[in-house]
């Protein structure tokens, strides 16, 4: 018997304050705690949840330097959400103690690296002990995967698992949105900048592994800057095509052949190129110890906009389908996924309703598990969890 439904790790964060009011005040009864080193800033974020909180956590003290206080956390709870980052420094080891623990785990990284690594040290084990260990489970890449896995769920409502698996399949995502992002995301982007090298190298021997053992053809899109109606559109550098092609290789009804391409959206062509001289310059900065600390300072964990300024943040990412079946006319597919503040609190939802479907799926989960995706881990239960809580998943025109 385990004392919680799920143990936040990372409470006394932005974002693990954010996920930790959404946790508080669930409808449905839910038993958890909120974990961290510091008991002082803990009880500080309890003492924040009284006025609007329903069901109030207890508090647990545990440290990613200290593999037994990790070990304990797992022991006592069905599912950890860790909003401890960068996740490449400070990750494994809460993993590590999940899959001993056979408890499951969900985070919030955008780190290819770091999901690359735990995929390798732990599928095996978490695959033989039944546990699911899902990262990417804010906006990255919540809405590219589910919104995807939402789009070829209609396709397969229209034309029949049969038919798709047979089909070449090819997805458009192009996201617009007008945010922020959080300090621990700069972190993290900009430890991921200075081992750019390292992730070539592992992008290079997973491509090689694009067609999958039973003959299916999974891969993603060449970089290209072109213009779209009335936007400017242009590759998008982030974990969401890894995700959505990890996917994929796992749900046969996304095609013979499934391909993916992932683009960001802006008005204007100058605004695309300074947009590019910018993130340019951060990576050049980025492989210097010197200007790579003074990035860093920029924006510090725990950093976040105020709730008004949140409350004018918003997301849409728009997926343009096209399924050729041998024999038949090409079909297209155009849906959106849209919603709030993409860098906090539409995140801090995400996390917390993968933790709850997690919690709570029951049989109704898919039987998968391993170092997952959101979707191979969660499916309809998560997607169906999200438009309850308001994210909304629609056909568009």
């Amino acid at each position: 018997m385990r004392n919680y439904d799920i143990i936040l790790y990372g409470a006394t964060g932005f974002t693990g304050q954010l996920t930790a009011r959404y946790l508080a005040t669930q409808r449905q009864p839910l038993r958890w705690a909120i974990a961290g080193r510091d008991h002082v800033k803990l009880q500080a974020v309890r003492d924040s949840l009284l006025a609007d909180g329903k069901y109030l956590p207890d508090i647990l003290l545990a440290d990613s330097a200290a593999a037994d206080t990790l070990a304990a956390l797992a022991r006592q709870t069905r599912v950890v959400i860790s909003t401890v980052g960068p996740y490449l420094q400070y990750g494994e080891p809460l993993v590590a103690a999940c899959v001993s623990e056979k408890t499951d785990y969900v985070d919030l990284t955008g780190e290819p690296e770091f999901v690359n690594r735990m995929r390798a040290r732990f599928h095996g084990k978490a695959s033989e002990k039944g546990v699911r260990i899902v990262h990417c489970c804010g906006f990255d890449s919540i809405p590219h995967d589910l919104g995807v896995y939402y789009t070829l769920r209609l396709l397969q409502d229209r034309l029949g698992s049969d038919t798709l698996t047979t089909a070449t399949v090819d997805v458009v995502g192009t996201v617009r949105a007008h945010g922020d992002f959080s300090g621990g995301t700069w972190q993290s982007a900009i430890n991921a900048m200075a081992r750019s090298g390292d992730h070539l190298r592992e992008q290079r021997a997973l491509r090689a592994k694009g067609r999958s053992g039973n003959g299916r053809k999974i891969s993603g899109g060449k970089p290209r800057i072109h213009r779209s109606d009335s936007d400017w559109t242009a590759p998008l550098p982030t974990i969401d095509p890894q995700i959505v092609l990890s996917t994929a290789r796992g749900l046969p009804f996304y095609g013979q052949q499934f391909h993916y391409s992932h683009q960001v959206a802006v008005g204007s062509l100058p605004r695309l190129l300074a947009g590019a001289v910018g993130v340019a310059g951060v990576f050049v900065g980025a492989q210097f110890g010197p200007t790579r600390r003074l990035l860093q300072k920029y924006k510090v964990s725990g950093d976040g906009p105020a709730p008004e300024v949140r409350a004018e943040h918003w997301f849409r990412v728009r997926f343009d389908a096209r399924v050729q079946v041998p024999g038949a006319p090409e079909q297209l597919l155009s849906t959106e996924v849209s919603g709030g503040d993409p860098g906090y609190d539409e995140t801090a939802k995400m996390l917390s309703e993968s933790a709850l479907s997690l919690a709570f799926g029951g049989a109704l989960l898919p039987d998968a598990a391993g170092v997952l995706t959101p979707a191979l881990a969660m499916g309809d239960v998560l997607l169906r969890r999200l438009q309850d809580a308001g994210l909304r998943f629609r056909e568009s025109v």
